[in-house]
């Protein structure tokens, strides 16, 4: 297929800094909204369990609620596969608006969905619905933000643009750690079983309009030259089939290098609140304002991370910011368990939020970059999505399990160190591309 790579009349060029920062800003509201929406409905799980599966024991309805939450990772590598394909067919910009407006779909549909004692089952059944959306935007989201990212990165800025799209969801977590903090305290229990627990959702729907205009003045990185045979070519081109064809071992291998980061971010991030409330009977606010940390230390050294993944290589930060993490995590838990204590949460948290800010942005910028430009999104979103649909998504679920089943506190401890221990081995079979120009058009 023949590819154009041109600013269109009247727009920045492609490559200009004022164009960078767009891309930047562009990015990181989408993301931050994808991850905003999950890190509120993972800490209002207490809340939303017995609203919605009334029935269920205590601990049926956290594992309802857990599995209601993962849903919405099963739709992630069906919305990769097809909004992928999509931007590798019609551009990243175009991928990117539909992500944006689905997401806020889904918020729309959870802030308005009926509670079991309002309409019996239509209530679970439209929560589920709407993690579906969320989850099916969220599979093409990734892919196609982060690929534009890096198209627009100059060779040796590729790991500093790609940091960014961990910083925003860095971001999304701290925003929504922070918003249901002050909601908790501003509210009765009451009033946040009555109304509260919706207004992060209609919060996430405010933020849906100012992204999409960004993300419409955005300069497309893949556009079909307007010759009537590029034009055929263009659309007889079939990017899953070719990455599936063609790319099946870096597919593989993308997904194995991936589930180490996401069970840690889904652990750490997400299942820390329920876990220090359920398991170590600390006030729910303790876990909330840990989530709070971990966000703000994500968003803040994130680039940092990136710049240092340009320097000495992704591979090298990836390694030793893996086996830091493996050493540190049955000590750190251990810790926390003899004595439970607010403090000890934050104090592990933070430890564990630095290690996890180190893996990541390195992680994230090596999937874009095993794939040619014809398939990149596609193959990006397939590996992103495949890899946390099970692994990351249904994280919290399986821990939930083996802390009912064998009643050890110590159980996520032992999950993240198998996970992250086989997800590593995979870096001695992949490429370090940094540095290297990955398209015969990157400046």
């Amino acid at each position: 297929m023949s590819i154009a790579i041109a600013a269109a009349p009247g727009r920045q060029p492609l490559h200009s800094s004022t164009m960078r920062r767009r891309v930047i800003a562009g990015t990181t509201i989408g993301n931050a909204l994808e991850f905003f929406d999950f890190t509120v409905f993972t800490f209002l799980m207490l809340i939303i369990g017995p609203l919605f599966f009334p029935a269920a024991s205590s601990y049926g309805q956290l594992l309802l609620t857990t599995a209601t939450f993962g849903v919405g990772f099963l739709m992630r590598p069906v919305g990769g596969m097809l909004i992928g394909s999509y931007a590798d067919r019609h551009g990243r910009r175009a991928a990117m608006t539909l992500t944006l407006w689905l997401m806020g779909l889904g918020c729309a549909l959870i802030a308005a969905a009926p509670t079991y004692g309002q309409m019996g089952v239509m209530g679970p059944v439209l929560m589920v619905l709407a993690r579906l959306i969320q989850g099916f935007a969220a599979g093409g989201e990734v892919g196609a933000s982060t690929t534009l990212l890096l198209e627009h990165a100059p060779a040796d800025k590729r790991g500093f643009y790609s940091s960014w799209q961990f910083g925003s969801q860095s971001l999304g977590v701290m925003l929504g750690a922070l918003t249901v903090a002050l909601l908790t305290a501003a509210l009765t229990k009451d009033q946040m079983q009555a109304w509260g627990w919706r207004v992060p959702f209609v919060i996430g729907i405010l933020t849906v309009p100012v992204g999409a205009y960004i993300r419409r003045n955005l300069e497309e990185t893949l556009e079909p030259a307007q010759a009537p045979e590029a034009v055929r070519a263009a659309s007889d081109h079939k990017p899953l089939r070719l990455v599936f064809a063609h790319h099946k071992a870096r597919v593989v291998k993308g997904i194995l290098l991936v589930i180490g980061g996401m069970v840690c971010a889904q652990i750490i991030g997400f299942y820390m609140p329920a876990y220090a409330s359920k398991e170590l009977a600390l006030p729910a606010s303790s876990g909330l304002y840990a989530s709070v940390v971990l966000g703000a230390i994500g968003f803040a050294i994130a680039p940092f991370v990136g710049m240092l993944a340009d320097r000495y290589g992704r591979k090298r930060i990836i390694f030793w910011s893996r086996a830091a993490t493996i050493c540190a995590l049955l000590p750190c838990f251990q810790w926390l368990v003899s004595a439970p204590s607010t403090a000890r949460l934050m104090t592990v948290i933070a430890l564990l939020a630095v290690l996890l800010a180190l893996q990541m942005p390195p992680t994230i910028t090596m999937l874009p970059e095993l794939f040619p430009k014809a398939v990149r999104t596609t193959g990006m979103s397939v590996v992103y999505g495949l890899g946390i649909s099970v692994f990351g998504g249904f994280a919290q679920f399986f821990v939930t399990w083996l802390l009912h089943v064998t009643g050890n506190p110590l159980a996520p401890a032992w999950y993240l160190m198998v996970t992250v221990a086989l997800s590593t081995v995979v870096l001695f079979w992949i490429q370090d591309r940094t540095g290297h120009a990955i398209d015969k058009q990157e400046a």
